[in-house]
């Protein structure tokens, strides 16, 4: 009951906020947010607020899940990707509106424990992937939706690239430590559509190796 009612509250503050997606706001009340956060963290998984995860990454608050969930505007039938798995979170509230999800993540023990969560809470739906994800997944691609969770410095080209025709993408652009921007592109025949979805902060979207599982969790980090 009290897991209920904190779970109430937080439906309830995103409504607030200017959530309004039935199908959005049934799929955030399907996934348990303290599944996703670390055990220290857990008696605040349900406030409106970002939460460190280690290896200086965050889940995202819940109001800055559901903001860019609903501009993504995901159907039944769609194949999806997703750049960043972090702790799994925006990835099972995603799993709960598509038909399959893809998701990259560079860190090996994150991924790992994403992987453990996914199958824990039966979300068969998901697949996963160790990888750099500035390339995206591009044997799997076109996607008919994209969610980046990290800040790129500029929209990364290879993404773009592996959009569907009429495909959207959602993606936080600016450096770290500086003003950031939601922006949602929508691929047509031959141009793009984009917009600017309002001021965000996120941690920085690397282009880099693969991160290996070390075995244990590096020191978490906190977001400002």
């Amino acid at each position: 009951m009290i897991l209920d009612a904190r779970m109430a509250r937080l439906i309830l503050d995103l409504r607030r906020e200017g959530i309004t997606d039935a199908r959005l706001l049934g799929a955030i009340e399907k996934v348990p947010r303290d599944v996703f956060v670390p055990e220290a963290f857990r008696d605040q998984a349900y406030a409106n607020m970002a939460l460190p995860i280690g290896y200086g990454q965050t889940v995202s608050q819940p109001v800055v899940v559901a903001l860019m969930t609903q501009a993504l505007d995901v159907a039944a039938r769609m194949k999806v990707l997703e750049i960043g798995t972090g702790s799994g979170y925006q990835a099972a509230v995603l799993a709960h509106l598509c038909r399959r999800l893809y998701t990259v993540e560079r860190h090996g023990d994150l991924l790992t424990e994403a992987q453990a969560r996914f199958k824990a809470l039966g979300l068969h739906t998901i697949t996963t992937r160790r990888g750099d994800g500035t390339k995206g997944w591009p044997g799997q691609a076109p996607f008919q939706r994209i969610m980046i969770t990290a800040a790129a410095d500029e929209v990364p080209a290879a993404l773009v690239d592996q959009l569907a025709e009429d495909g959207r993408m959602v993606v936080p652009v600016g450096p770290q430590g500086s003003d950031q921007e939601l922006v949602r592109i929508t691929r047509r025949a031959t141009w793009f559509d984009t917009e600017s979805l309002g001021p965000v902060r996120f941690v920085p979207l690397v282009a880099c190796a693969p991160q290996p599982v070390a075995g244990r969790r590096a020191a978490t980090l906190n977001r400002p």
